[in-house]
């Protein structure tokens, strides 16, 4: 009887815990860290080896740029696994970004066990899309006295291609780039363009154009990512290309309007942003009066706004 009770009482403990759980999870999928943490961290105290919340948590700290503690999280991981390639991955990975962000002469001491298990978490699992990309920047972005090397970063790109057509050539675009070789890098991402035709695939060929000062080029592709994926994103990035190279003006106008009507949080950019630009189009224009109404909407929603604020000198000089 003794026992019946302990089971009623214990029931909903459990119930609750794994609600809990569950609600983390989704916080976590919603990119809503805050809130995830805290029960994540909760749950660890009380289950101190359960993996996925190490990892998790994990992943948490390296969205935060939290590196040490990432590596940490991670570390227990390959500890516990050491055949699992995402831990590899993972921690190779976040060892990377530590390297990135100290003195170089510390940094190199990270570069053998970054390569290490970059190479295993590839070993593993040879289809690791990700593993393979982290391994073309190391060997590309890592200078050949530490082993760093333009061929094997090629080989990694090439073998991608084998797994994902599009990573291929965005791979050996990203390579060519990097080596300064644009006529390859514009081929890689065309193919890449080609082949996939997703969002992505667009913003590297449209940021590579925008890198080589090709503003009416990296407008097009714009355009034509706009007229088959919707995003109004693009609306913005197309209305910034009008401002900065005053190009195609009443193109840049409707966009951004366009941009500013349809309007939502995932879009990313904020509209003071929007407003700025559109004043940048107007002063380009030459309409003094309008581009002071933009650019002091742009200031009335943001009263800190820097750029707006040198912006609206120019245009006053007019």
């Amino acid at each position: 009887m003794k026992s019946l009770a302990f089971l009623v009482f214990l029931l909903p403990v459990v119930f609750y815990a794994q609600t809990n759980y569950q609600q983390a999870e989704d916080y976590f999928k919603q990119d809503n860290f805050g809130k995830a943490k805290p029960i994540f961290e909760t749950f660890l105290k009380q289950n101190p080896h359960h993996k996925k919340t190490r990892e998790y948590l994990g992943d948490i700290a390296a969205h935060s740029k939290d590196w040490d503690t990432a590596i940490l999280y991670y570390k227990s991981l390959v500890n516990d696994d050491k055949n699992n390639a995402n831990y590899h991955f993972k921690y190779g990975g976040v060892l990377g970004m530590k390297a990135i962000s100290i003195n170089k002469i510390r940094a190199v001491t990270y570069i053998s066990e970054i390569k290490y298990h970059l190479q295993r978490a590839n070993t593993l699992n040879p289809q690791h899309i990700e593993a393979h990309w982290a391994l073309v920047e190391f060997y590309i972005q890592l200078p050949g006295i530490f082993g760093g090397s333009e061929k094997k970063a090629i080989q990694y790109a090439n073998h991608l291609g084998t797994i994902s057509a599009v990573d291929g050539y965005l791979a050996n675009g990203y390579i060519a780039e990097y080596t300064n070789r644009p006529k390859d890098a514009e081929y890689n991402y065309r193919k890449a363009i080609e082949v996939g035709g997703s969002p992505h695939t667009y913003d590297k060929l449209s940021g590579f154009y925008k890198k080589n000062k090709q503003p009416n080029k990296a407008m097009d592709v714009a355009s034509s990512s706009l007229k088959k994926h919707k995003r109004n994103q693009l609306n913005y990035q197309i209305g910034k290309i009008a401002a900065q190279y005053n190009i195609k003006p009443h193109y840049g106008i409707e966009c951004l309007n366009q941009y500013l009507a349809n309007y939502t949080v995932k879009d990313g950019v904020p509209k003071d942003w929007a407003y700025y630009r559109l004043a940048q189009i107007y002063k380009n224009l030459g309409k003094k009066e309008i581009a002071l109404r933009w650019i002091n909407k742009a200031l009335l929603a943001r009263a800190d706004f820097n750029e707006a604020a040198k912006e609206k000198s120019l245009i006053l000089a007019m």
